[in-house]
């Protein structure tokens, strides 16, 4: 383990799953704790993202891998809603530019139903963390400050504020100092390691003007002008900078595994920083640290931003994904790649590679219930009566579970590949039919008109039956076939391809088919 704590994947997890290597790492550094901790936490500034989710599953994964080693081990989650709110994202009001500056638990929810900003965007998340079963101790940091519990921890930092400073300094190049004039001397003299939440305002547009060595501030109020002198111990107004206060949280909770994502994760960033204050100032070894990679995400275009609005939550995943597919897709990859998840037809393949891998009895794929669940415009017990009447290999668990996931993946987020019947004849297609053409069109016609009552099975048989001719080859008569198939599918939704074609006719509206097949 290099000095750092860093766990490089590459290079130190050998043959074993990641997950194993970095649990062995925890237990060699810590052979005799009770109680293994690791930690995961997010600022809830706007969606909380499934790419902050990927934080959620590494802790999760070590925490479990722990356990499967017989030792005690729980996940923490930091909500860190005594952050300040540093803007206004894509579908909150404007006028919310006002509260900027506040803790974000501080801020009013925009829509009125919970108690605050903060809240009204942890809720989604904690729910769909139930969904998945990821067993979670959350921690409110607004209620932690307040408590009081970090108010030593404060003093420590406070009294240590000219050590903390040449930490700082340590990691600022000659070049950056001098592009962002800062002089050495002063920075450490006019240096502290918290913000103040204003009592005029409730914002931290402050500035510490003199400290009394113990927990006595007095702080300047740029908006209002005024100047206050407090008790941090009385008034829960402060809290410590991130740097100072994520190794802070890793003495108090007893954190031995933290993973972090590349902007925390780069040489001399927060992490680095971090480690050095928690060695210097309170006293710890760091936990051990693993970067993980970004997840990507396609078939919706524009990148996904919780400060955008168009961030995608688990909640959202969870429309379109079973909860232990999801799960698999981030635990078979190592922190260290990047894969993607998929809104697009590319999810046909990821529920094709689970069922293979689990051995899941289901004839059904992902695919044809999206294609069937629309036949039969979702109804779990006409579609359990097609995949009977052919025989398909199915569980009704998983149909009952995954029919609305393909609803929602298709109506949702790719309607336009939708199979509906059209409005009204394709009168520009019919145009270009030749007589034999016709003839077969007519012939389906008729035969639906005559047969209100025909199977499923005796749809498949007629569908293939009436466009065979005995005085052509084999070659000759697939191609008449396609043609066929692609003839009524053009009539009928307007599209070359379609459903399974008699299945399709079976379920869908009879007498609307037989109009849009009446093509004289």
């Amino acid at each position: 383990m290099s000095d750092s704590h860093r766990f490089n994947l590459a290079t130190m997890k050998g043959n074993k799953p990641w997950a194993e290597a970095v649990a062995d790492a925890v237990i060699a550094q810590h052979p005799n704790e009770e109680m293994y901790t690791v930690a995961a936490g997010i600022s809830p500034s706007g969606v909380v993202h499934f790419g902050n989710f990927r934080d959620i599953m590494t802790a999760h994964m070590v925490r479990e891998t722990l356990q499967a080693k017989g030792k005690k081990a729980r996940l923490i989650f930091s909500w860190d809603n005594f952050d300040r709110m540093r803007k206004v994202p894509a579908g909150v009001p404007e006028s919310f530019s006002e509260h900027i500056g506040k803790p974000l638990s501080k801020v009013p929810d925009p829509f009125g139903a919970v108690a605050s900003y903060a809240e009204h965007f942890q809720q989604p998340f904690v729910e769909a963390m139930k969904k998945l079963g990821i067993e979670i101790e959350y921690r409110n940091q607004t209620e932690l400050y307040e408590s009081g519990v970090y108010d030593e921890k404060i003093k420590l930092a406070l009294q240590h504020r000219e050590e903390i400073a040449d930490v700082l300094l340590s990691f600022m190049t000659e070049k950056a100092m001098t592009a962002k004039g800062i002089d050495a001397a002063e920075y450490r003299k006019n240096f502290y390691p918290i913000s103040i939440y204003s009592r005029f305002t409730g914002k931290d547009s402050t500035k510490i003007v003199s400290y009394d060595g113990d927990m006595g501030v007095t702080y300047y109020c740029a908006e209002t002008k005024k100047k206050d002198t407090v008790d941090l111990r009385e008034h829960h107004i402060a809290k410590l900078n991130w740097k100072m206060d994520w190794p802070m949280r890793w003495q108090y909770e007893n954190v031995h595994f933290e993973p972090g994502g590349s902007d925390h994760a780069a040489p001399g960033s927060s992490y680095d920083v971090s480690t050095v204050v928690a060695k210097k100032i309170f006293h710890i070894e760091p936990p051990i640290f693993v970067e993980y990679m970004f997840v990507g995400i396609r078939g919706l275009g524009a990148k996904m931003s919780g400060s955008k609005g168009n961030a995608v939550s688990p909640l959202d995943l969870l429309d379109i994904y079973d909860p232990k597919l999801l799960l698999w897709l981030y635990e078979r990859k190592d922190p260290n790649q990047s894969f993607e998840l998929a809104f697009d037809s590319e999810i046909y393949r990821q529920y094709d590679e689970y069922d293979r891998e689990h051995e899941i009895n289901q004839a059904v794929s992902f695919r044809q219930l999206v294609g069937f669940g629309q036949i039969v415009q979702w109804q779990e017990d006409k579609l359990t009566t097609i995949l009977d009447q052919l025989t398909l290999d199915y569980d009704k668990n998983v149909i009952r579970e995954r029919l609305p996931l393909a609803k929602s993946w298709l109506e949702k987020y790719n309607a336009d590949e939708a199979v509906t019947l059209r409005s009204e004849s394709n009168r520009e297609y019919i145009e270009t039919l030749n007589e034999k053409q016709k003839a077969l069109i007519a012939r389906l016609h008729d035969e639906l008109a005559t047969k209100p009552e025909a199977s499923i099975t005796d749809l498949e048989f007629l569908t293939y039956q009436i466009p065979k001719d005995p005085n052509v080859d084999e070659a000759t008569l697939k191609k008449e076939q396609r043609q066929f198939f692609k003839d009524v599918y053009n009539l009928l939704i307007g599209k070359d391809t379609g459903p399974r074609l008699g299945t399709f006719l079976w379920a869908a509206d009879r007498k609307k088919v037989l109009e849009l097949l009446s093509i004289d």
